[in-house]
């Protein structure tokens, strides 16, 4: 009598489990020295700025002119220089028509490419006028405290993710006010960049690499875990 062969369950088939790609050490060690570059170059771009700005006048003479508008609707110095000319600047061109990010593909028979960023410089002309100009005198401290402050935090990479956030705001207002005005000219990609860079610098938070901030991650990360809400906030300005 034949004897039937017990039947068997199909096995599953085994998914292979993916094994990590270990990123190798010279490559980690050029993504950090990239970073801490990024860092001291956005670093000193603003260091370089503040000495045409120092206070307590900021640059401006004449008792803190601005540039006035001539009947004929030109751009009138009037003795402005410093800080209060590049306020002035951003004032007198807010009401022309701004684009930014200009592609200019009419040459290839394609349109012109361009992002209208007029009723923004409208709104930061306002805010210029009716505060910050008449408050210059203290406001200017400000102005140049921000950049001093993105210059040591980017130097030291103490606070770097603080310092990036606040670096793209000033890169983002001085995008929105001065970039491609015509006279003096302002390259419109010397701001994208600075925004650009700055914005890196936030996400990144760069002091980890070869900066103060390692140093203090390492320090708050034991005491965050333990629940302690100041170090967390701590973890995430660094």
């Amino acid at each position: 009598m034949a004897t039937q062969a017990p039947a068997t369950t199909p096995t599953a088939a085994v998914k292979p489990i993916p094994i990590p790609l270990a990123i190798p050490r010279w490559e980690q060690r050029i993504q950090h020295i990239v970073i801490v570059i990024a860092r001291l170059v956005l670093a000193y771009l603003f260091l370089a700025n503040l000495g045409w700005k120092m206070p307590p006048r900021f640059g401006c003479a004449n008792e803190f002119a601005f540039p006035t508008t001539t009947a004929d609707g030109r751009i009138q110095a009037d003795r402005s220089t410093g800080l209060c000319y590049y306020l002035g600047l951003e004032s007198f061109y807010a009401p022309k028509p701004r684009q930014i990010f200009v592609a200019q593909l009419h040459n290839a028979g394609g349109p012109d490419l361009s992002i209208d960023i007029s009723p923004v410089a409208q709104l930061n002309a306002a805010f210029i006028d009716g505060f910050v100009k008449p408050n210059i005198r203290w406001f200017g401290y400000v102005i140049w405290g921000a950049e001093a402050f993105i210059a040591i935090t980017m130097f030291l990479g103490l606070f770097s993710r603080l310092g990036g956030l606040v670096a793209l705001g000033v890169s983002a207002q001085l995008m929105i006010g001065l970039a491609n005005i015509p006279s003096p000219f302002e390259w419109e990609w010397s701001y994208n960049l600075m925004v650009t860079l700055a914005l890196l610098m936030f996400a990144l938070a760069p002091g980890r690499h070869f900066g103060l901030d390692g140093f203090i991650r390492r320090w708050a990360a034991p005491i965050a875990a333990r629940g302690n809400l100041l170090a967390r906030l701590l973890l995430i300005v660094v």
